[in-house]
C-alpha cells in the first residue's frame, strides 16, 4: 500500500487542515531504505514530519504512528489508527490474522512479488459490501504510486507476525481515536472491545459497513468522524 489511498478523502479535509500523505520507508515514493523494523520506520516519519500534528495510520501505517507517539508524545498532538491493532498476529486469548497465514504470505512474496501484492490488496476490501469496486478502486490508486521494495513489504509482515505494543497501550498520553470496520476480516472488530480495556482514555469508532479499508468504504462518514476528532486536538487553518 502507498499513500495514494487517501486521496479518495483529501477534497473533505484540506479546506481545514495542512495534510501529508506520507509514504512508508520503502513504499510508493518513499527512498529505497534499510529502516525496516517498526521503530526504525517510526523515526524515519518523525525525521521528516512536521513537529506538531495529527497522526493517523491505516492498517501497519497505524501500528508505525502509534510508535512514533510512543517515541515523541510532545509531537503527537492525536492519533488515530484505521483498522489497525497493537498485535496483528493472533495467539491464544487474543484475535487477529492466524501466524500460518503472515507466513504463506512472506514465503509467496519470494515466489510470485506481483501476485502476492495483488492477493494482499483483495484482502483489504474482503467483507465489503462494495468489495469489488472497493478493490478496483484501490489498486488503481496504489499503481499510481512506484511498487515497494520487496524487501520493506517482506520487513511489514514481520512486524505484522512479531511486533505487539500492548505493554506500551499505557504510556499514550494524547487524545486517540481508533476506527475500526465492523466486517473487516484481517482486524476482527472485538479487537475493539479488548482495547476498550488496555486504552480506556482513548476512543473508538466502528463503520457498520466497512471492512478493512472504511475510508474507502465510507468515505463521507469516515471523513465527518476524522474532522471532528482533529478539532479537539489541532486548530484548523
Amino acid at each position: 500500500m502507498n499513500s495514494a489511498v487517501w486521496k479518495n478523502i483529501l477534497p473533505a479535509l484540506t479546506p481545514h487542515y495542512r495534510v501529508h500523505c506520507v509514504d512508508l520507508p520503502g513504499y510508493g515514493f518513499s527512498q529505497p531504505t534499510d529502516a525496516f523494523s517498526l521503530e526504525e520506520m517510526a523515526q524515519c516519519l518523525l525525521d521528516n514530519s512536521p513537529q506538531e500534528s495529527v497522526w493517523a495510520g491505516w492498517s501497519l501505517g497505524g501500528m508505525v504512528a502509534t510508535q512514533a507517539a510512543l517515541l515523541a508524545p510532545e509531537r503527537v498532538k492525536g492519533l488515530v489508527t484505521i483498522a489497525s491493532s497493537p498485535r496483528f498476529a493472533a495467539e491464544h486469548g487474543w484475535r487477529g490474522i492466524k501466524p500460518e497465514v503472515l507466513q504463506a504470505f512472506t514465503k509467496q512474496l519470494a515466489e510470485d512479488f506481483q501476485t502476492t501484492v495483488e492477493r494482499f490488496m483483495a484482502l483489504q476490501a474482503m467483507g465489503s459490501p462494495t468489495a469489488r469496486q472497493d478493490i478496483k478502486w484501490l489498486k488503481q490508486a496504489v499503481l499510481s504510486h512506484p511498487s515497494p521494495q520487496p524487501e520493506a513489504l517482506s520487513a511489514g509482515l514481520g512486524i505484522l507476525a512479531d511486533a505487539d505494543l500492548r505493554p506500551h497501550l499505557h504510556d499514550i498520553s494524547m487524545p486517540w481515536l481508533r476506527m475500526y470496520g465492523r466486517l473487516d476480516g484481517l482486524v476482527p472488530v472485538k479487537v475493539a472491545q479488548e482495547l476498550d480495556v488496555l486504552a480506556p482514555r482513548s476512543q473508538r469508532q466502528i463503520f457498520a459497513k466497512a471492512s478493512h479499508a472504511p475510508f474507502i468504504s465510507d468515505p463521507d462518514h469516515f471523513s465527518q468522524e476524522l474532522l471532528a476528532f482533529c478539532g479537539q486536538c489541532l486548530p484548523s487553518c
